[in-house]
């Protein structure tokens, strides 16, 4: 389990950029799956956000989990949006979603802080 969200994005980050170096063909197609998949639509980019952090509670994926909290607080997500979507996550995940729910709230507050 993480303890210290900001240095975990940092290590996010790294892995991620050195993956694009990689192969960048396929992260520059992944890069444009995930802006098309979370500009504005008929839903908001911020919901969209917080559906992705969902979802990454649900799959217990940590690396997901600071993602997209980092992204979600970007787009004006508040610490009670987070909640209640590790609540979400939680329903649709059970116990091991609550485990990582409480750790993107974890994550909300170190990285907004």
């Amino acid at each position: 389990m993480i303890s210290d969200h900001k240095e975990f994005a940092k290590e996010v980050d790294a892995r991620a950029a050195n993956l694009f170096k990689a192969t960048p063909d396929t992260m520059r197609a992944f890069r444009g799956l995930m802006e098309s998949a979370g500009k504005d639509g008929a839903l908001d980019a911020k919901t969209k956000e917080l559906m992705a952090l969902a979802i990454g509670i649900a799959v217990h994926c940590e690396g997901c989990i600071n993602y997209h909290t980092r992204e979600a607080l970007k787009k004006g997500a508040n610490r009670e949006e987070i909640a209640e979507t590790a609540s979400v996550a939680i329903e649709m995940g059970g116990g091991p979603a609550a485990v990582y729910g409480a750790q993107a709230l974890d994550a909300f507050d170190q990285l907004s802080g």
